[in-house]
């Protein structure tokens, strides 16, 4: 039960990890430079974007939750099983940052979460 609820929180926060510093680079805008000066005015709007810096967060939440998961369970469960964030950042991308997928993408998608189930497999 404990490490079904731990995969759940490492998937979770992870998948929110992602789409979240997504959406702050986004707002943030492209970095096409390599000038200094505009570097460090780009690395300032990182640090001072919420979505970012809550990204930065759930993604560190997910770590620590991972290695504590691994200091008693198999990794060679704890790691295709939390997989599955795969499946949630692409639903995330198109729910929350109104991202298209294609189907090619979707069918990736579902490739996972069919080699997830087999890993699973007693």
């Amino acid at each position: 039960m404990m490490t079904a609820i731990m995969v759940v929180i490492i998937v979770l926060s992870n998948a929110a990890g992602d789409v979240l510093i997504s959406k702050g680079m986004k707002q943030v805008g492209e970095v096409s430079t390599v000038n200094l000066r505009e570097l460090w005015l780009i690395g300032k709007r990182v640090l001072t974007n919420g979505s970012f810096l809550l990204g930065v967060l759930c993604l560190a939440v997910s770590f620590f939750s991972f290695i504590y998961v691994l200091s008693w369970a198999d990794m060679s469960f704890i790691v295709p099983v939390t997989s599955v964030v795969y499946v949630l950042s692409v639903l995330g991308a198109k729910v929350f940052l109104k991202e298209e997928i294609s189907r090619m993408r979707w069918l990736g998608t579902l490739f996972v979460c069919l080699g997830v189930a087999v890993i699973c497999l007693p």
